[in-house]
């Protein structure tokens, strides 16, 4: 961290926890992810706090094999669906604080039911995503 705290906002600025306990504020942009692996490599060991707003489900399933993502919402409502034993298990957020421990190495994706305000922190390392099979498939 810098020796002088300073405000950040999720807008403009996510954070990146150190295994070594410190704290990067890092600049969010349209390459938000290339510089992420460019400053950070594999990612080991570091876990990302991010903040995203969402007005539709998500269009693919994501999973973390490096440990559990903790996921808050902050408002509206999200259904967390996470494919487990088999079959899926669908986790309401629905009150401004509720949230989930998504479980290593678990499938999951989101149901939006309206607008909704949703903060993370993620074991980045190894992290894994796959397209939502379309009724179709």
């Amino acid at each position: 961290m810098t020796s002088k705290p300073d405000s950040f906002h999720f807008s403009s600025t996510y954070v990146v926890l150190e295994d070594n306990g410190d704290a990067v504020p890092i600049a969010v942009s349209d390459r938000f992810y290339q510089d992420l692996e460019h400053q950070f490599g594999d990612f080991k060991g570091k876990r990302l706090i991010s903040h995203y707003t969402f007005e539709k489900d998500w269009d693919s399933w994501e999973m973390h094999p490096a440990g559990d993502e903790f996921v808050c919402l902050l408002s509206g409502q999200v259904d967390f669906v996470l494919e487990q034993d088999g079959g899926e298990h669908t986790v309401s957020l629905n009150a401004s604080g509720a949230f989930v421990l998504v479980p290593r190495g678990i499938w999951h994706t989101a149901k939006v039911h309206e607008p909704s305000s949703v903060l993370f922190i993620t074991p980045g390392e190894g992290t894994q995503c796959r397209a939502i099979a379309s009724k179709s498939d």
